[in-house]
């Protein structure tokens, strides 16, 4: 079937860097090599670039060019966050208690988990309905009873559902919390206006709307007193030390002006291409059941649990078949875990095995989706046929 045939749907883990953005960043491999906090013209060079880069990303962020601090990756961005606003409570003698949901990406859940247990941070996990929405009522008693921030993700990574951040936003701001959203999946997709979403700081990546790998940026609204995690120099206005990725920077923010001149194009096919896929799983495969919520999730994400299947070896058919695919679970040692996610918003252990993500993007097509339909039904009935025989 389909030899030597490639079909990518891992979006949501990486995407390909766009020609664009590669053509954009060219010039400070080699031309542009002087180091940005210099003060010679090497350094201004840039300088310039890393602050035309500033202004841009504030543009479409609908904030001011000295609320966005560059950092290395999504997840620095969400540990800047959290330990910043915890450890700065903690330092001027206010509650440090951190709230935040069981469907978290792991750099916020292993961020908290480390404050509680070596830093002695009191947090408290929000439960989620079975689409893995907060349920504000929930959250809302949460965030009464004080903190220094709460940390609710956009839009999951193993879900793809939409969180309603306006609401969340001003629950928290209601009982004098702060909130931090992990951003990372909508980057290049939803709004990302901190305005109208009312956050207090918002984590990106670039590399998830055809971007380098390597860069990300934390949003931190004006007048927040956050302590560094990064210790060193004076960069990012003290919140970030190291020397800027000026070739980077400048490549996310022409990913992210790409996308966003792009979006309505974009979301248009994502979504199509998504509802292709879920529907013709969901036809074909009676072992499947979609995860996350029917409606509110994200345009390139398609999310399922299949019953009686074990996600890993159905993993590893689609790969020898090629098509690149995800599981909640997925484990490179061999000893498959459930997926956290999966169980947080109420699946048994064998369920949270069976998780499969797909994720589209610009470039694929239906004849794409149209083959990877028929593999992943070869494959699940195969697996299907092996387990009820080896249960004989």
């Amino acid at each position: 079937m389909g030899a030597g045939r490639q079909v990518y749907l891992d979006h949501s883990a990486s995407t390909p860097v766009d020609p664009r953005v590669i053509e954009a960043m060219l010039p400070y491999f080699g031309e542009v090599y002087g180091n940005p906090s210099s003060t010679h013209r090497f350094g201004s060079r840039a300088e310039r670039a890393v602050e035309d880069a500033r202004m841009t990303v504030a543009g479409i962020l609908n904030c001011q060019p000295n609320e966005i601090v560059f950092t290395s990756c999504g997840t620095e961005s969400d540990n800047l966050a959290i330990r910043g606003a915890a450890w700065s409570a903690r330092h001027r003698g206010e509650p440090s208690r951190l709230v935040t949901s069981p469907i978290e990406h792991s750099a916020v859940t292993s961020t908290i988990k480390q404050m509680d247990e070596l830093m002695g941070f009191d947090t408290e996990i929000v439960p989620v309905d079975k689409f893995g929405s907060v349920d504000s009522d929930l959250f809302a008693e949460a965030c009464q009873r004080g903190g220094a921030l709460a940390s609710i993700i956009y839009a999951s990574n193993e879900l793809g559902t939409i969180q309603d951040l306006p609401l969340l936003s001003q629950i928290a701001h209601a009982h004098g919390m702060l909130l931090h959203t992990d951003a990372v999946q909508a980057g290049g997709q939803l709004d990302l206006d901190v305005e109208r979403l009312g956050v207090d700081m918002l984590s990106l990546s670039a590399h998830k709307f055809y971007g380098p790998k390597g860069v990300g940026l934390l949003y931190v609204k004006d007048g927040l007193d956050l302590a560094p995690s990064q210790s060193g120099g004076s960069h990012e206005h003290g919140l970030r030390a190291g020397t800027h990725n000026t070739a980077f920077i400048v490549g996310m923010a022409k990913a992210l002006e790409l996308a966003n001149d792009e979006n309505d194009g974009r979301l248009r096919h994502f979504t199509e291409m998504r509802d292709q896929l879920i529907g013709g799983i969901l036809d074909r495969l009676s072992c499947a059941e979609l995860s996350g919520h029917p409606d509110r999730r994200l345009p390139s994400h398609a999310s399922f649990v299949l019953h009686g299947i074990d996600a890993n070896a159905l993993m590893m058919h689609l790969d020898m078949l090629g098509v690149a695919a995800s599981s909640g679970s997925a484990c490179k040692t061999g000893n498959p875990e459930p997926s956290d996610i999966l169980l947080g918003v109420g699946y048994s252990e064998d369920e949270a095995k069976s998780g499969l993500r797909l994720s589209v993007g610009t470039q694929t097509s239906e004849d794409n989706i149209s083959y990877a339909l028929d593999v992943l039904e070869t494959s699940a009935e195969k697996l299907g046929r092996l387990k009820r025989e080896m249960a004989r």
